[in-house]
């Protein structure tokens, strides 16, 4: 099998997801570390890859997707179709597209925007993401009381997709001390086999 070429910044948490996938997919893959503080992501070749500029994007055998969750559902439908990884039942599948949406939205604008202010210097309100890092948080800390995973009772890409902004949230300044049930999630996929982590940076003061 021709490794899957992943291009992504290191130091991302889209991208990690990605590449967590792959790892714990077991796929052969190539990571191609984008040069953005130079404008390598608008380049004209990789805007035809990934048209928003955007990392990550990846390139399997000459098909092309950017967008972190939907890479993962491609990964999981054609090299695990069936599987734990994306439950096929109405009730379950709903469950996952809800903890996706999560990521997308309230990750997002929580642990990541907290991120991207500390780690890359992005010019957001820090105080407005930290708040929204502690209420998404406190929300996951209860839903986790007395269950493994986000979705069903197996990992699933909702765990995957969750699992790399909140485990970095410190980086942010967020602390994760107050979320028990969070830190035990954490540690369940870390102790996935395959389990690749991602680049760390310094911990700020948390709050």
């Amino acid at each position: 099998m021709t490794p899957i070429k992943l291009y992504r910044n290191p130091k991302s948490g889209h991208c990690h997801r990605v590449e967590l996938m792959l790892a714990l997919l077991d796929l052969p893959y190539e990571t191609i570390d984008l040069d953005m503080a130079n404008g390598a992501h608008k380049a004209p070749d990789y805007l035809k890859i990934s048209p928003f500029g955007l990392v990550p994007a990846i390139d399997d055998d000459g098909y092309t997707m950017a967008d972190s969750n939907a890479i993962l559902v491609y990964l999981v439908q054609n090299y695990a179709k069936d599987s734990k990884w994306m439950p096929q039942g109405p009730k379950e599948a709903a469950e996952v597209q809800r903890w996706l949406t999560v990521a997308a939205d309230n990750i997002y604008s929580g642990p990541c925007a907290a991120r991207l202010v500390k780690v890359f210097g992005v010019p957001l309100d820090h105080g407005a993401a930290v708040a929204k890092a502690h209420a998404l948080f406190k929300m996951m800390d209860a839903h986790l009381d007395g269950r493994d995973w986000l979705a069903t009772d197996s990992i699933t890409i909702a765990d995957v997709a969750g699992y790399s902004y909140i485990a970095h949230a410190p980086e942010g300044g967020v602390d994760l001390a107050p979320y028990p049930n969070v830190r035990a999630w954490l540690a369940r996929v870390e102790a996935e086999p395959k389990f690749v982590g991602m680049a760390t940076s310094p911990i700020p003061a948390l709050a």
